[in-house]
């Protein structure tokens, strides 16, 4: 069951953003999303692995989020889109350096198997495009006042 963002208190920031794109296939959806609207076939075939049923689920929670929009055309065959709304292309930046990160991060474990190594470099991070820094206002202060510390208990757990 999902949980209610709502409710989560203000230091868990990232248990909200968890709640909504916990899906394995969710920030995939976004990432073809990005180009422009698609329909259900279109998708599926971006996604092999993918089942129906699962992708299904995954664009109805991505809806329901308010970050896909469904759009149903009256017509015969009846015709559905996906597109991403205007809370959806908020996450380009965001989708764009998961992916580099995910790319870097296959590179390293095919190149050492076994555990990662914590010495190797990190890709740096991409910056943000000039839109979405210019658009983007500074993040707030943990409720805490930023003092939290590593080990202690978290107020964000799930149940």
């Amino acid at each position: 069951m999902r949980e209610n963002i709502e409710q989560l208190p203000e230091d868990c920031a990232l248990e909200a953003a968890t709640s909504v794109f916990g899906g394995k296939w969710k920030l995939s959806v976004v990432k073809y999303l990005l180009d422009g609207p698609m329909r259900f076939g279109e998708l599926r075939r971006a996604l092999p692995g993918v089942t129906q049923r699962m992708l299904t689920r995954q664009l109805r929670e991505l809806e329901a989020d308010g970050i896909v929009l469904r759009t149903v055309y009256a017509q015969v065959p009846p015709k559905v889109e996906y597109s991403l709304t205007r809370t959806g292309r908020t996450l380009e930046d965001i989708v764009w350096q998961l992916d580099a990160w995910g790319r870097w991060y296959r590179d390293l474990r095919r190149s050492a198997p076994g555990p990662a190594s914590t010495s190797e470099s990190a890709p740096a991070a991409a910056p943000l495009s000039d839109r979405a820094s210019a658009a983007s206002a500074p993040a707030p202060a943990p409720a805490d006042g930023g003092t939290r510390e590593r080990g202690r208990p978290s107020r964000c757990r799930r149940s």
